[in-house]
């Protein structure tokens, strides 16, 4: 039996056979408030090539009532299995099947999701539909290459509102009708139904004029920032069209802040929906709004890559969200208004450096992946589809010219505009504009696994590197792939940047004095351009982040950089040689006390907040898990001192501030720090410029839960404070933080052995639960782990099951006991692919912490 499973094969059966034209879908929500189960009824019209054959239609329902297949009605006892509706004897050409059926609301992110707002009491709704949960709302051939029109009808409670792909229309009898929208998969369709807030503007250029929505629930409306979120999306616009030489291809532009959101956004035609922590109910630093503004700016490029221009299959997902990821970012660069022009920065040290960490796990895989089914998608939303796909994206604009490249997506999209398309599509638009033949390259940078490191060799006249250059090359390695992962090592084609730098004697900055762009192929490539010229003070390959590959330092300059790192003028060659420490650290190249000696040398200077927000993330990462145990609390000691010294010092009211008083309360741990917490808490002390506001209040009381300074009564006052959906997860996560082993059990209870937790408060249970200064207490719920995680994984919906398999595998146990006991588990289990993959890349995630602590331990 397929259980809610479709091979790729069957898919392209399906395709062969089939040309779906239209849906006409009418759903009675009026019992949403009530919840359960609400009617279904789809009428689709599609053509069949051959006379006779069989195929069928996908629904996951509790109860299907009726199935007619060109006026003939079929049993449904008969014909619905699993998640499909076998359509036998069709004819060819024209066919019409109507079903109708119950489905249920979900609170797990998936299909139509129900959420009651713990302030007004109401019921809100939206559809969350990749990959295949379409089918849990209406019948459909669920496959992004089977497009056709869409056209709803809504009946709704009264006063509310239903938004969907097409523009709003007035309401009848509580009852929507909306016109049909243009040929788009399933997967981007898209109902938000509920007592929404709502904003409205319109984007205005010569002559064009597009409707805008912004959508929130009321209770949040006080927080939303709508004129900002406008500015944002006009900028997109202007760009985007200017860029892609095509005009917006849909009637509106709504986006959705929905509730208790799995993903970031969503791209659905039209109707954009994104998770509704963007709408900031207290104060953040600019690095929030940074990524807002290019999640925003991500699904508004989606409206052309990927939903005007579709893949055919789902192995080339990356491409959809590499595209989205690149062009958003270059937006933000580029566009003269925006207010990120150092996006480029933000990519490298945070996209980036996930990319690095996902190609460097024993499931790493190539770029276009094999998806031999929808299992195989669901848990390839990683590092690989959309941050190593986003640095090879930009590799390619380096390679064939950004003219040339924008050139050929204008081509491409004028070419198959509502269409669906692969990879050799793009790739052919792209050769024709730009001359550059891109078989070799797509070869080695999107069919192949594994990650290169470049490193210059130079050779000069003088004492201890000094002097003029006699001799450069940059050396190309490329080391063997984790254990377990398939494919061999490759050398790749890069366009790089060559940057040298100087300490210029008045400002005291490291400044570029020249750079030098070339191509670098092969295990050792000449720099004959820079032989000659005086050695500077650090030599940067890979300068402007140009290609995808970990960069080493030359031992002299890894010295003055040691010393200068927060000294650089720029803040992109910053990042990357804040990226290259901290990958030297995760490879146990660089000690862990030592990296946090680099950090505290050289974070006092950094000026891009979004930089220190990820120090202060890897420095507590490398110390709980990366550091030998024996001086663990020596550098934890060392560390929160640095954390509070930086608070008090920081301008009042900064950015800067508000991240360290967090990072201070992530690691706060004795008497005189946690009293400092209380204090700040009840108004006892301030700080100058802090704003104690909401959300952290909520990490100082959590902190105190998880040391044991707060209890039950404290959670529960806080909250009476706080009674909403956020602060309902912020106290449940503070309840699990607890440090006693009634309050683990309770977590376990909770999310192991019953299924009530909707997918925000689980997952805030779950974060809770994990405190790495907890070991011993968590320690007898590693073996239980294994006992139960193949068991959740095969009755619970995807998303939950994820959480649970990752959040509370062993991670903190770092020890052989812990590799021994998983490997034993994937030996005798027989786990399905998607779960060993995840259980496997927890496993890796242990193993390098243990490499690490051993080198530290050396030092």
């Amino acid at each position: 039996m397929p259980g809610t499973n479709l091979t790729r094969e069957e898919a392209q059966q399906r395709a062969t056979l089939l040309t779906v034209d239209s849906y006409e879908i009418d759903l009675d929500l009026s019992g949403a408030q009530e919840g359960g189960t609400y009617r279904s009824v789809t009428t689709v019209r599609f053509d069949v090539a051959e006379n006779g054959a069989a195929s069928f239609i996908d629904l996951v329902a509790p109860t299907v009532h009726e199935v007619t297949l060109n006026g003939d009605a079929l049993d449904p006892a008969e014909v619905f299995k699993d998640s499909r509706i076998a359509l036998p004897g069709l004819l060819e050409g024209r066919n019409i099947v109507r079903v109708v059926a119950d489905c249920a609301y979900t609170n797990t992110g998936e299909g139509l999701h129900r959420f009651v707002d713990p302030v007004d009491e109401q019921a809100y709704l939206y559809t969350q539909f990749e990959v295949p949960d379409a089918r849990r709302v209406f019948a459909s051939f669920e496959q992004p290459d089977l497009k056709a029109t869409f056209q709803f009808t809504v009946k709704a409670p009264t006063g509310w509102t239903v938004i969907s792909n097409s523009p709003t229309p007035e309401p009848k009898d509580d009852t929507w009708a909306f016109e049909p929208t243009p040929r788009i998969s399933s997967y981007i369709t898209a109902l938000i139904v509920g007592p929404y807030h709502s904003v409205h503007s319109v984007y205005e250029k010569d002559g064009q004029s597009v409707p805008l929505g912004i959508y929130c629930r009321p209770s949040l409306a006080e927080f939303l920032d709508s004129d900002a979120i406008f500015e944002v999306t006009r900028q997109g616009f202007e760009w985007f069209q200017e860029k892609f030489d095509y005009a917006y291809p849909f009637k509106k532009y709504d986006q959705l802040f929905v509730p208790e959101f799995n993903a970031g956004a969503m791209e659905n035609a039209g109707a954009v929906t994104i998770r509704d922590q963007y709408v900031f109910r207290s104060k953040v630093t600019d690095a929030s709004y940074e990524l807002r503004a290019e999640t925003i700016l991500h699904e508004l490029a989606h409206m052309w890559f990927g939903d005007l221009v579709t893949m055919e299959w789902w192995n080339d997902l990356w491409l959809n969200e590499s595209f989205a990821t690149y062009t958003s970012i270059a937006c933000q660069a580029y566009h003269p208004q925006s207010r990120w022009p150092h996006s480029w920065t933000t990519f490298a040290n945070s996209m980036k450096t996930w990319a690095y960490r996902q190609d460097q796990l024993p499931s790493t895989h190539p770029i276009m992946a094999e998806i031999n089914d929808l299992d195989d998608v669901l848990v390839n939303f990683d590092g690989i589809t959309y941050a190593k796909g986003a640095s090879v994206l930009k590799q390619l604009v380096a390679y064939v010219g950004m003219d040339e490249f924008f050139a050929g997506v204008q081509a491409y999209f004028k070419r198959h505009a509502f269409g669906n398309t692969r990879l050799s599509d793009l790739l052919g638009a792209l050769e024709e504009t730009s001359g550059r033949d891109l078989g070799t390259w797509s070869q080695k940078w999107l069919q192949t696994a594994g990650i290169n490191v470049l490193r210059p060799e130079i050779e000069t006249d003088g004492e201890g590197g000094a002097g003029v250059i006699t001799s450069f090359a940059i050396r190309q390695e490329a080391p063997a792939l984790p254990a377990g992962a398939k494919g061999a090592p490759t050398l790749r084609p890069h366009r790089i940047a060559v940057g040298l730098y100087e300490l210029d004697a008045e400002t005291g900055k490291l400044v570029r004095d020249e750079r030098v762009e070339l191509d670098v192929d092969g295990e050792l490539t000449a720099v004959p351009q820079l032989v000659g010229k005086r050695r500077p003070a650090v030599v940067l390959l890979n300068d402007d982040d140009l290609s995808y590959a970990k960069v080493r330092l030359d031992e002299e300059s890894l010295a003055f950089v040691t010393k200068h790192l927060g000294d650089f003028e720029s803040s992109l060659p910053r990042a990357l040689c804040w990226a290259s420490a901290w990958d030297m650290t995760r490879d146990a190249e660089l000690a862990t006390r030592d990296y946090l000696s680099l950090v505290l040398s050289g974070i006092g200077k950094e000026s891009d907040i979004g930089v220190v927000q990820s120090l202060h993330r890897q420095v507590k990462l490398a110390i709980d898990l990366y550091a030998d145990p024996a001086t663990r609390e020596a550098l934890l000691n060392r560390w929160t001192d640095a954390t509070l010294a930086h608070l008090r010092t920081s301008a009042p009211g900064s950015d800067h501030q508000l991240a360290w008083a967090r990072a201070f309360a992530a690691t706060a741990r004795t008497p005189e720090q946690l009293d400092l917490l209380d204090s700040l808490l009840e108004g006892a002390q301030t700080i100058e410029g802090l704003a104690v506001d909401t959300e952290l209040r909520w990490a100082f009381v959590q902190r105190l839960a998880a040391v044991g300074r707060y209890d039950e009564t404290e959670i529960a006052g806080e909250y009476e404070r706080d009674r909403t959906a956020a602060g309902e997860r912020h106290a449940a996560s503070a309840r699990a933080a607890r440090p006693t082993e009634e309050a683990k059990a309770e977590v376990w209870a909770q999310v192991v052995e019953s299924d009530k937790l909707p997918n925000a408060v689980q997952e805030a249970v779950i974060g809770g639960f994990v405190q790495t200064d907890q070991r011993e207490l968590l320690a007898p719920y590693a073996e239980k782990y294994f006992e139960v995680v193949k068991g959740v994984w095969d009755s619970r919906s995807h998303e939950i099951a994820q959480q649970i398999a990752v959040g509370l595998y062993p991670a903190v146990q770092v020890s052989q006991e812990t590799l021994d006991r998983t490997d034993a588990w994937l030996a005798s289990a027989e786990p399905g692919a998607a779960l060993r993959r995840l259980v496997s890349e927890s496993r890796s995630g242990v193993e390098r912490a243990l490499k690490a602590q051993a080198a530290d331990a050396l030092r």
